[in-house]
């Protein structure tokens, strides 16, 4: 890989990972996993277990991730053929399509989002939720979530024909416009009267709700969403990393300076609810809204934020504002998920154009049951973001095959490295990982087949079953197993 596939600064890096992770998942997804979660007195607990996760899981996945891409300087396959051997290709294969099989659907959240901003530009803010759930059924009762479904594709795969200087370049321009747009509107909700009981409400702990299984594997899946941890996505990133910049300082950055981003959202969303329906309801009527509100929870943003924007002085502009950031951050998250697939075809001896076409156009096809049907994007919402436990535990299986303790002071601890990563990591890549993800899978199954949904757990065509999980992971590792050493020896021979 020449120098001309490199970023050229830490901070294209470091704004490009901030490219990964401050997506939807912070804006659209951490609110309303947030509210979901939280108890009488408050969502704090899901804080505590949120922020538990970011350095006993999140962290210390992205450490690994940069170590696996630097020194493999391939794609998600390749690089964990470089590091384990061509035996678990398989691995790499399905670490790399879980992140796939999120762009499929997450292109149609991006979609929404286009459509949102441009709609908050030209048409009137919806004056009561009847009107606000008028505009959401009629867009999703047409083709245009197909149709920007097919439009944000397209300009992914604009950006992701010119390389990784393309990358550096449109996240040096989206992050620093997001960071901005996320600032002002904070600013804005926190002013709003009774927005101090949405705060409240956020960071209050109700205490019982830590006793919940359900909690805990939300605030694992949740903070993967947020930091991008165990998708292979950083692992991609990773691969145009130069050798000087440290990995660990890096990681933190990246880890908590999302999370942060998280927060900020997080405010803006309960501050606007609470401070705008405050007078008209109950704290537990507007709960009731934020953790029900649309299929997927898609009604806290699509439906609801643009009805509360205008009831606010200057709703109009922050309407505009807040969409943009959503989209920007979208898109941002997007093309790393784009990258990822391009760069395993590209390892195979496909050119960069063909490969980003041929992703693309997959991508759009496999998106469209999604930007057709909320069922359909719902399973595969939950059944590839449980997903990424499973990809976190092929990561640290890598790790651990390799040798942690090599790992971390041949790959991770260079010459270069300003701070050397502790012994403390090697204990949780090799300890504490592996038994998050059999614990919280184990205890998931169990419980969804006791209590959840004890009358259709075994139904595959179930939305939220546990056999339509087993049954797509299961296909899809089988298949990887099965073509493993095609797949390897088509990537060890480019």
């Amino acid at each position: 890989m020449s120098d001309k596939e490199r970023f050229a600064t830490k901070w294209g890096l470091i704004l490009s990972v901030l490219g990964i992770a401050v997506g939807t998942g912070n804006i659209w997804r951490f609110p309303r996993i947030a509210a979901q979660q939280g108890g009488d007195d408050g969502a704090g607990a899901f804080l505590i277990a949120w922020v538990t996760f970011l350095f006993i899981w999140s962290i210390p996945l992205i450490i690994a991730e940069y170590g696996i891409g630097r020194n493999g300087r391939k794609g998600v396959v390749g690089s964990f053929i470089k590091l384990v051997g061509e035996k678990f290709a398989w691995a790499g294969s399905f670490v790399g399509f879980v992140a796939t099989a999120i762009m499929f659907y997450y292109s149609v959240v991006a979609g929404w989002c286009l459509y949102y901003l441009i709609e908050s530009i030209f048409s009137a803010l919806p004056e009561s939720v009847e009107q606000a759930d008028a505009v959401w059924n009629g867009f999703q009762g047409s083709m245009l979530p197909s149709v920007f479904h097919a439009l944000i594709m397209f300009c992914g795969a604009l950006v992701i024909i010119k390389g990784i200087k393309s990358i550096e370049r449109i996240n040096k321009i989206l992050i620093p416009s997001l960071l901005l747009v996320l600032i002002i509107a904070l600013v804005r909700a926190l002013t709003l009267e009774g927005s101090g009981a949405g705060v409240l409400y956020l960071f209050t702990p109700d205490w019982a709700t830590l006793k919940q299984p359900r909690l805990w594997l939300e605030a694992l899946t949740q903070n993967a969403w947020d930091t991008g941890a165990a998708w292979g996505l950083i692992l991609t990133y990773g691969a145009y990393m130069r050798k000087r910049d440290d990995i660990t300082i890096t990681a933190l950055q990246t880890g908590i300076g999302n999370n942060i981003v998280s927060l900020v959202a997080a405010l803006i969303i309960f501050s606007t609810v609470f401070g705008t329906l405050g007078s008209q309801m109950t704290d537990g009527e507007i709960l009731n809204v934020m953790q029900t509100a649309g299929p997927a929870g898609t009604g806290l943003t699509f439906m609801w934020m643009p009805q509360l924007f205008h009831e606010m002085a200057g709703g109009k502009i922050l309407a505009i504002l807040f969409f943009l950031g959503l989209t920007f951050a979208a898109f941002s998250s997007l093309i790393s998920m784009i990258e990822l697939a391009t760069k395993v075809f590209i390892d195979m001896g496909i050119t960069r154009k063909k490969a980003a076409i041929a992703v693309c156009a997959t991508g759009f096809l496999f998106g469209l049951p999604s930007a057709m049907n909320l069922e359909f994007f719902a399973n595969q919402d939950f059944v590839w973001g449980v997903g990424l436990m499973v990809s976190g535990g092929f990561i640290s299986f890598a790790v651990i095959t390799f040798g942690a303790d090599k790992f971390r002071n041949t790959l991770v601890n260079t010459d270069e490295s300003k701070v050397k990563l502790g012994k403390w990591w090697t204990a949780i890549i090799k300890y504490v990982i592996p038994v998050e993800v059999i614990t919280l899978l184990v205890w998931w199954i169990y419980l969804s087949a006791a209590i959840y949904a004890p009358e259709t757990w075994y139904n595959p065509l179930s939305t939220f079953s546990v056999a339509t999980v087993l049954m797509q992971w299961g296909i899809m590792m089988a298949l990887f197993k099965f073509y493993n050493h095609k797949i390897a020896q088509k990537t060890i021979l480019n």
